[in-house]
């Protein structure tokens, strides 16, 4: 279906060309004063200068073809068409024209939102945490807004692949395990003269693997010794020491069984487990080819590649690819990826979601990525920077102790605050009110991270969030649960009718034409969503959406009503909004319960 916007316009444009003027300026918006008409036309004033004439007759000779239209039957698309000074068309739709665009929204699965004629192959990076740490809450805006990015692109009809892009390589990875032969030194995995199978079962658990890691970080900075051991571990382990890869392994794997659950309860998930071990093969072959072509030279010992270019506003110091010992960094191990991802995918774009502080370093990683020829012209870069989650004091959000809180401890946090809102509902039982605060938890969090445009720090308010009043998921949710009240009541009724085989009927007045002409503008917020990689602006729409659907609610009695026609008309629509709501919490990666 074409969007419903665009429908308008080209009413409008069409007016525009039989009255001689330019076509292009027949572009209608909605309304910006929404108490004098329902959408405008600014086009007369656009056009006036072009055509030397007063946007006021320019205005008025459009109306007068649209009163024309239709052998004199007038526009089957406006209902009003009114010229005001200097030049503003103010515009209203016909009732009937909004009820048939919504029933074919209706009778298709996907609410009249096409598919593309050639899908995008998409590589989405999110995620990004260390292995051998503890997801904190510097990891849920990378992990809640990559996965609604994911699924909105999805739901546009793109090929998309999420990959976490984990951090399971280098001195990290030689501290751990320098600090592990330091508290268990006859493990099979530090000894060159094993040649048998290395025990199935990892010699630590997740919570011992949590604790070495900071306690061989700190270590390392006050013993030069120490130091020196992790690095020449992480060599040897780089080096593919048959022992220290094993018990590398093993890390890896205790690590990621621990993240998978964590995301798990974030209803997150990857279709890709790799991390920059995965590429480290990739690495000497790209850096000789980076040197053969001359793209990468020596400066002051080190490896880089210039990526400056003259219309930069600010310096963009050189992509440094190798340091001047000859290790990589992250930029080195991002490019392999990308030849990597390019190599195996053929990916249109590739999307990295992270901390918006990173800004520099993906500048660099693409221009570096597009000169030394990693990537095709027709792929592109993007780079989706988000600001920081923010306590109540307006600095990063820390423990009462001070220190970064571990997602699985926030995760538990916002589920006892639920609970203990849910449980007021006696009609809801102990082990059902326990699964319904968890769900309505993870909408109040992701919902409360999703509605702030990203690139923007924002207030974490738990209270706030949880709340079932104003902008928040508890909120959307608790009128996802009243339509679906209504509709199970309706059910219940004699006579009662499938409501997906019910017809959406002309408005009874403006309330519910409000309500008809959001929900008709679905199609356009997700094409919005999808191009500018903005789950923001879901979240605005089904807020809105919501709130038109309560004033309805409040303003009709949809069960009682003696007009069967009627009755049917507005079970018809709720259930149409029912519809939209659930798809677009869908795509933002959380769902309704059954009841609140």
């Amino acid at each position: 279906m074409e969007q419903f916007l665009n429908l308008i316009s080209k009413e409008m444009a069409s007016a525009f060309e039989a009255a001689g003027y330019d076509s292009a300026l027949g572009r209608v918006t909605v309304s910006n004063r929404p108490d004098l008409c329902e959408y405008q036309c600014n086009g007369a004033m656009a056009g006036a200068k072009r055509y030397k004439k007063a946007p006021f007759m320019i205005a008025g000779d459009v109306a007068k073809a649209l009163a024309e239209k239709n052998d004199g039957a007038g526009s089957a698309v406006f209902s009003k068409v009114e010229v005001v000074k200097p030049g503003f068309l103010n515009l209203d739709l016909k009732e009937g024209f909004v009820q048939s665009y919504l029933q074919q929204m209706a009778g298709d699965d996907r609410l009249g939102m096409p598919l593309p004629q050639k899908p995008e192959q998409i590589i989405i990076d999110y995620g990004g945490p260390n292995v051998a740490k503890p997801l904190h809450v510097g990891h849920l805006r990378s992990a809640v807004i990559g996965e609604a990015v994911k699924r909105i692109a999805r739901f546009h009809g793109e090929n998309v692949i999420g990959d976490i892009h984990l951090g399971d390589w280098g001195l990290q990875m030689g501290l751990v395990i320098t600090e592990l032969k330091k508290r268990q030194p006859d493990l099979p995995y530090f000894d060159p003269a094993y040649t048998g199978e290395y025990p199935a079962q990892a010699p630590f658990t997740v919570s011992e693997l949590e604790e070495i890691y900071p306690f061989a970080s700190a270590k390392s900075k006050k013993d030069p010794a120490y130091y020196a051991e992790a690095m020449d571990n992480t060599r040897r382990l780089q080096d593919g020491e048959r022992g220290l890869y094993a018990l590398w392994q093993k890390i890896v794997a205790v690590s990621v069984a621990d993240m998978k659950h964590n995301y798990e309860n974030l209803n997150v998930s990857f279709d890709l487990w790799n991390g920059e071990a995965s590429v480290h093969p990739v690495i000497p072959g790209m850096v000789e080819d980076m040197k053969r072509s001359g793209v990468a030279y020596e400066s002051q010992g080190a490896l880089v590649i210039d990526v400056s270019k003259e219309s930069d506003s600010k310096e963009i110091p050189p992509c440094i690819v190798l340091k001047s010992d000859g290790a990589s960094l992250y930029t080195t191990t991002d490019l392999a990826t990308i030849k990597e991802r390019v190599e195996k995918y053929a990916p249109d774009r590739i999307i990295y979601i992270t901390d918006k502080r990173q800004e520099l370093h993906f500048t660099q990683v693409f221009r570096a990525a597009a000169k030394s020829g990693l990537v095709p012209e027709t792929t592109k870069l993007i780079h989706i920077g988000f600001g920081t989650m923010n306590g109540k004091d307006g600095k990063p959000f820390k423990t009462r102790e001070g220190g970064v809180m571990r997602l699985e401890t926030l995760i538990a946090d916002i589920d006892a605050e639920m609970l203990s809102k849910i449980s007021t509902n006696p009609e809801i039982p102990g082990e059902e009110a326990e699964a319904t605060s968890r769900q309505v938890a993870l909408a109040a969090l992701k919902y409360g991270d999703l509605s702030n445009q990203a690139s923007k720090d924002y207030i974490f308010d738990i209270d706030k969030f949880t709340s079932f009043e104003g902008d928040t998921g508890p909120y959307i949710l608790y009128t996802i649960v009243r339509m679906r009240s209504i509709l199970q009541r309706y059910a219940a009724q004699a006579g009662a009718k499938d409501p997906a085989a019910l017809l959406v009927g002309d408005p009874a007045g403006q309330v519910e034409k409000k309500l008809m002409m959001d929900i008709a503008g679905f199609n356009a917020m997700m094409e919005g969503a999808y191009a500018d990689c903005a789950p923001h602006r879901v979240c605005a729409y089904i807020y809105q959406l919501s709130n038109d659907f309560n004033t309805f609610y409040h303003a009709t009695r949809i069960l009682t009503e003696q007009d069967p026609a009627q009755k049917e008309s507005w079970i018809a629509l709720l259930h149409l909004t029912e519809r939209v709501l659930t798809r677009c919490i869908d795509v933002l990666g959380f769902s309704a319960p059954a009841r609140m």
